[in-house]
């Protein structure tokens, strides 16, 4: 190169302005992370189910608020989800009122019937008859969905309960394409749904095989039903022409649901559990979900611990998390029921203090058997994890984190003829013997035994993280007993851990329940670092994939999503 080629170089880059970088150009994604969210500017929905996902999205687009989505939501789900979502079950919303500054928590959990007992469920040897307890009419809690549903949207919503049907009442007359997991479920769930003529009418054809992947399947009965509500309101469930098939169904069948268990029924509002985890604030349920106090109570624990430098799920961290979900789970059969019938300590459960009291107790290097924290019950095994959960945010800074359900995938399996609605079968969920667990492993104290209208114990753990004093995580999962540690991988991986939300939804999950006493480990750990779990005591169970949560996260201006990879169907939208 000569002299003045040179020359002519050098006086071109001295009249180049500097571009300045300033706070808006930081980059959104981190290209060092190997899975990435979904990303929008205005607001977000994340649920288990594509057509409900975009039923709330158009919600949000109209200009209402994450309420309207949320209610639009769990009515297009009774349609679209059958096996999780419901008219005839039951949950909890997690509700942050932006122009309040509050957030607060809606339980309509189901409900024993007044006629229920504490023996109901036990046959003359005294042992629980397993196909009562969760196959029978006398299964079936008084459902609280659709009057929940309807209080969260008269108290905090802007749209009618007529335009929160339209989705769930379209689909449900002009039919949907079946996917690959609405035939796989019907598939698993024929044995069950067979027993009910109203089910097998509805999800198999007159052959008695499911509907196949990319044919129409239409529920008119359903479609009526939601018609009525939206007409009639809460009424029609509670009180009117749905409220007597129900009823009819219920007398046709030695259940125990009254005309007056369904007018009695009502939501309750209630102060969520709150705690902090390194400076954030954490909301979530109060009982009778047992998920808010363990969780917070089991993030009080680790929060002494140097989680992050320890590193994300090596055999330390695990160590730590897993002694810790073995407290806390003994805790819940200890001491946990419906407030409203017994006493928790609460105060205590979530205290700084008493976390700090288990946390002395954990050796670093060997396991603490659970028949030391709590003597062994007497437990039988069975496993069910389908419930739903989704997310939502919106742009004027309004979170709703939601989980409902039946029970099992299809509740009882029962329909109540002439309406479309399946049954749950929650009774399943109470200590129907002192001792004996129900279909999820989970073992059931004294302060959870049957009573009527008793809430029974729930593991449903609807989430909001707050950061200075605004959304900034709101997440949920189903999974039975591993709800409450679903969620609390989530939030560690987000923030000990520094990862996106699509990280921290697709990493490897453990779970510990106090008994039985092993580490459910899904696929995805090295072998390595089981090993040097077992060498600290434990006992490894390979475990089918936990949980599907749906997590939406606010960070630098924009909304951050993700769905669970662990379950197909479902969808992340923002706008």
């Amino acid at each position: 190169m000569t002299k003045i080629a040179k020359l002519l170089i050098f006086i071109f880059c001295l009249n180049i302005t500097p571009i300045k970088v300033t706070a808006q150009d930081t980059p959104i994604y981190d290209y060092r992370a190997i899975f990435h969210p979904v990303i929008s500017k205005n607001g977000m929905v994340a649920s288990q189910e594509d057509l409900a996902t975009q039923s709330g999205l158009e919600v949000l687009k109209e200009g209402g608020n994450a309420i309207d989505a949320a209610v639009t939501i769990g009515f297009t789900l009774a349609v679209t989800l059958p096996r999780a979502g419901n008219l005839g079950g039951g949950g909890f919303m997690l509700i942050h009122l932006a122009d309040q500054q509050k957030t607060v928590a809606l339980d309509y959990r189901e409900k024993a019937p007044l006629a229920a007992n504490s023996d109901m469920f036990l046959d003359e040897n005294g042992e629980v008859d397993q196909q009562k307890i969760k196959f029978s009419h006398q299964a079936v809690g008084v459902p609280g969905t659709v009057a929940g549903l309807a209080m969260a949207l008269e108290k905090y919503g802007t749209i009618s309960l007529e335009r929160a049907l339209q989705p769930a009442i379209k689909l449900a007359e002009d039919g949907m394409i079946v996917d690959e997991d609405l035939y796989n479920s019907l598939v698993f769930a024929k044995r069950n749904l067979q027993k009910s003529p109203a089910s097998l009418a509805i999800f198999y054809k007159a052959d008695g095989s499911p509907y196949q992947i990319g044919e129409n399947f239409k529920q008119p009965d359903l479609a009526n039903s939601l018609k009525l509500i939206a007409n009639q309101g809460i009424k029609a469930f509670h009180q009117g022409e749905i409220a007597d098939k129900i009823v009819r169904d219920m007398e046709a069948n030695n259940g125990l649901i009254t005309k007056e268990d369904l007018a009695k029924y009502k939501p309750i509002i209630r102060e969520p559990i709150e705690g902090k985890y390194r400076g954030y604030k954490v909301y979530s349920m109060p009982p009778p979900s047992s998920g808010g106090v363990h969780l917070v109570q089991m993030l009080n624990i680790l929060e002494k611990f140097p989680i992050q430098s320890l590193g994300h799920n090596t055999s330390s961290t695990l160590h730590l998390m897993v002694e810790t979900m073995k407290f806390a789970y003994a805790d819940r059969f200890k001491f946990m029921g419906d407030t409203d019938f017994v006493d928790v300590p609460i105060k205590r459960l979530i205290s700084k203090k008493y976390a700090d009291q288990i946390g002395e107790k954990i050796d670093l290097e060997k396991v603490i058997p659970s028949q030391n924290i709590l003597p062994k019950p007497v437990f039988q095994s069975n496993e069910s994890t389908e419930t739903t959960h989704y997310s939502i945010m919106d742009r004027y800074g309004n979170a709703v984190a939601n989980t409902y359900t039946l029970n099992f995938s299809y509740g009882s399996g029962l329909t109540v003829p002439g309406t479309g609605i399946l049954l749950n079968n929650q009774m399943d969920d109470f200590t129907a013997k002192l001792g004996v667990s129900n279909a999820y492993q989970l073992i059931g104290g004294q302060n959870n035994s049957i009573s009527p209208e008793k809430r029974m114990l729930s593991s449903m753990t609807p989430t909001i993280v707050m950061k200075e004093g605004k959304p900034w995580l709101v997440t949920g999962s189903p999974g039975g007993s591993r709800i409450i540690t679903t969620t609390l991988q989530i939030i560690m991986n987000v923030i000990d851990h520094e990862m996106n939300i699509a990280e921290a939804t697709n990493a490897t999950r453990i779970h510990h329940q106090w008994f039985p006493d092993q580490i459910r480990l899904e696929r995805g750990l090295n072998g390595d670092t089981i090993d040097l779990l077992e060498t600290k005591g434990h006992t490894i169970k390979s475990s089918f994939a936990m949980g599907s949560t749906q997590s939406v996260m606010y960070k630098k201006g924009q909304f951050h999503g993700a769905s669970d990879p662990r379950k197909p169907g479902a969808l992340t939208l923002g706008y």
